[in-house]
């Protein structure tokens, strides 16, 4: 297979849902349009951000589809479902209906209830997965914060060359900045790194970085590109005081409990994405009118991602 390097911003998106916690896939198509409206070349769908492991498989199929039907016409933007990383046997299934319904890649991360004893077992399991859909890209989703599995990612790369022929790369949402390198760097750059941390990118520029993939990219993606920008113009200090505003805004996140908070900027920009499924905290009113508070003293709306007319209309 030949292994396409994707570029530029990939957003992570929220999973749309209703009050009541259902889902609300109707949102999807605006949500595509929006992301594409600001320079956004794909979608990895059902992550951390979109909450898939708080989703069953039928509900991931229904996600799925919805992002199939917007934008599987669609060559220039990649879709990207995380299939999951505790039941192997579902997410083979969930591989399966990926290839029917002509997703660009799938995704998997480590089993972290029942974890692998090493990285010869964690490739055993992604040689097991991927080997389902031989023809569509695999990359491996590597988040040691949340999985609790953190093998050096250059020691995967090694035991899956020339053994999976259909993986692409990694989603390295880490911050070994030396393992990072050497995966970049390996066998002349073959496989597919794209960076997860966005509160880091000028780091991950400056290592040789080409595409990330972001929670934040899917409400402030103008603000990455015009780092990207400054940074490949050699203005290294423009570069810095971008990649400060993208921490400053980031630190909402903590300050508000979390990752609901993402929700929350989303519903600033004019997509309501619904709250966070249990145990994540949501914001209450009142918290959520203090936070609209702190975005306006960051001046959010001045670097936010734009909702396209045609669909205020």
């Amino acid at each position: 297979m030949n292994i396409q390097h994707l570029k530029g911003l990939i957003a992570a998106p929220f999973t749309p849902m209703h009050a009541d916690g259902s889902l609300h896939p109707e949102i999807i198509p605006a949500y595509y349009q929006m992301l594409k409206a600001n320079g956004v070349r794909g979608a990895f769908i059902c992550g951390s951000t979109g909450e898939g492991v708080s989703m069953t498989a039928k509900e991931k199929v229904v996600i799925m589809d919805a992002w199939a039907s917007c934008a599987g016409h669609d060559k220039e933007f990649t879709v990207m479902p995380l299939l999951g990383g505790t039941s192997l046997q579902d997410c083979r299934e969930l591989a399966l209906h990926a290839k029917e319904v002509g997703m660009d890649a799938i995704s998997f991360t480590a089993p972290f209830y029942f974890k692998p004893a090493n990285v010869q077992m964690l490739a055993k399991v992604c040689m097991e997965l991927a080997s389902v859909v031989p023809d569509i890209p695999f990359y491996y989703y590597h988040i040691p914060v949340l999985t609790g599995v953190n093998f050096p990612m250059i020691d995967l790369l090694h035991e899956l060359d020339g053994h999976l022929p259909n993986f692409a790369g990694i989603k390295y949402t880490h911050e070994d900045f030396m393992d990072f390198l050497s995966c970049l760097r390996y066998s002349g750059g073959k496989f597919d790194m794209l960076w997860g941390r966005d509160e880091n990118m000028l780091a991950a520029l400056s290592l040789g970085a080409n595409g990330a993939v972001g929670s934040t990219f899917n409400y402030a993606a103008p603000l990455y590109y015009k780092l990207i920008d400054a940074f490949n113009r050699g203005d290294l200090e423009t570069a810095r005081e971008l990649q400060e505003q993208s921490i400053e805004m980031i630190r909402l996140l903590g300050k508000y409990g979390g990752i609901a908070t993402g929700k929350a900027f989303m519903k600033l920009i004019g997509i309501d994405c619904g709250e966070f499924r249990l145990p994540v905290k949501n914001m209450s009113p009142e918290e959520f009118e203090l936070f609209r508070n702190d975005t306006i003293q960051l001046h959010f709306n001045s670097y936010c991602s734009r909702i396209p007319a045609v669909l205020k209309a």
